[in-house]
């Protein structure tokens, strides 16, 4: 058994794999990962190898408890990869957006897939047929833009999100949800719409924590899979473990 740990901008999320199979998911905030990560271990005792991958803030203490308790191997932008990286800048590219074109590897190999991440941030993320990564795009996620509103604002409320009830909102709370709910949606189909011009034969792939909320009212198919990051970051590790 394998345990897998995805520290991103606002929370972890630590996964337990065998075999492939996801068999637990937990998703916890720092100040608790000394616990979880306890529990975990007394509950699948037989985990002795892990993986981590961050594009957060894990305090030195945490790995450090990680290497005492497992054989620990972290995905990095140096890591030995099994796809050709054109990424102009690979160094400033975040380890959240390789783990999720190695998840396109194991479940996508050889075809023209654009992954798109609606976490913190809305990634977008394109590898062709040729298994070459070309990079795509980052945005604001939904919970940012609701909080940009806001912030930036003297008066806007802070909302949570909400799927809107019409277009055309009839209070401001509703004007709120049309804008960011609908500008997200014409985002992401505008985008995919932009790939298919070149690519007519793209496959779609809609992860992250807002994924299951935006899926229903996307005009394009997409393949819905909330753990492809988690997946991807269990593949590589195998990768590791078989070389």
């Amino acid at each position: 058994m394998k345990l897998i740990i995805d520290v991103g901008n606002t929370f972890i999320k630590l996964a337990i794999f065998n075999n492939g199979t996801l068999l637990f998911k937990q998703v916890i905030t720092e100040n608790t990962f000394f616990s979880a990560v306890a529990q975990i271990k007394e509950t699948y005792e037989d985990t002795n190898v892990a993986i981590i991958s961050s594009v957060g803030k894990l305090q030195p203490n945490s790995i450090t408890f990680l290497n005492q308790n497992f054989k620990l191997h972290e995905l990095s932008v140096s890591s030995i990869l099994p796809f050709k990286n054109l990424y102009a800048t690979p160094y400033t590219l975040g380890v959240d957006r390789l783990a999720l074109v190695l998840a396109s590897i194991k479940h996508f190999s050889n075809k023209n897939v654009l992954i798109i991440d609606a976490g913190t941030c809305i990634t977008f993320d394109f590898i062709n047929n040729q298994n070459e990564y070309l990079g795509g795009a980052i945005s604001p996620g939904l919970k940012m833009r609701y909080q940009a509103l806001h912030n930036f604002t003297a008066k806007l409320p802070l909302l949570k999100p909400e799927k809107p009830k019409h277009i055309i909102g009839n209070s401001t709370t509703q004007s709120i949800h049309s804008g960011i709910v609908h500008g997200v949606l014409s985002e992401l189909q505008g985008v995919v719409n932009k790939y298919k011009i070149n690519y007519k034969d793209l496959k779609v792939v809609l992860t992250g924590g807002d994924c299951e909320f935006l899926c229903e009212n996307l005009e394009t198919k997409v393949t819905v899979l909330p753990d492809f990051l988690l997946e991807g970051l269990n593949y590589f590790l195998d990768l590791k473990l078989t070389n």
